[in-house]
């Protein structure tokens, strides 16, 4: 057993920037499959409606971490090789696919139905409704809820480190193995994730009094 000292302290620091940049890239591809959720589940065809209702009930109804350890290993049934890494960024993003699509459809439901029909009215068609029309409103309501789940989504990436990637909770598994000071590493890490996640909450709960504001 090693003493706990500055370097160890550090190794624990730098793999915060794995955390940041695993959920920035699952955000991205969560951003993706959501915007397309979004606009199958609120679009005209069932089919893409159902099939869009099934996707999110599946991944809103299993854990995470049922997710990611299938994304580890179902691959490797098929002869694909993945890393923690692409398994991590590949569960994480279809974790936030759902979860971002029902957000950003129900901002779009919320839009006036007057909306619709005054641009309907202008001979604009679906899609040129949604573009020009529904999805800027949809966004700006859309924006507190989605940085909420970011918030979420940057603690969910404690979860990758069960199937071996090295992000801030496994760096700090590792020294707390090495050390056994669980109090003083857990410690520093629930601060470092508070210092990631506390101004992404403080924004959202602004953004969500603006808009309140705004309604009246």
């Amino acid at each position: 057993m090693r003493s706990l000292g500055l370097n160890e302290i550090l190794f624990i620091l730098a793999a915060a920037r794995w955390t940041l940049l695993l959920s920035a890239c699952a955000f991205v591809g969560g951003s993706v499959g959501g915007i397309l959720i979004a606009l199958m589940r609120s679009g005209r065809i069932k089919a893409l409606r159902w099939f869009a209702f099934g996707y999110i009930k599946l991944f809103q109804g299993t854990p995470l971490l049922m997710q990611l350890v299938l994304a580890f290993f179902v691959p490797g049934i098929f002869g694909i090789d993945v890393n923690p890494w692409g398994a991590a960024a590949l569960g994480l993003s279809l974790h936030a696919s759902a979860f971002l699509g029902e957000i950003w459809r129900g901002s779009i439901e919320v839009v006036p139905r007057g909306q619709w029909e005054s641009s309907a009215a202008l001979g604009l068609r679906y899609w040129s409704q949604m573009r020009l029309v529904v999805l800027p409103q949809a966004f700006r309501i859309a924006i507190p809820p989605t940085v909420g789940f970011l918030v979420q989504l940057i603690k969910g990436t404690s979860l990758a480190s069960i199937i071996g990637f090295v992000e801030l909770t496994r760096a700090a598994q590792v020294i707390n193995n090495a050390t056994f000071h669980p109090f003083t590493i857990f410690g520093i890490v629930g601060l470092t994730y508070f210092a990631l996640c506390w101004p992404l909450s403080a924004y959202s709960k602004r953004m969500e009094r603006k808009l309140a504001l705004a309604s009246r």
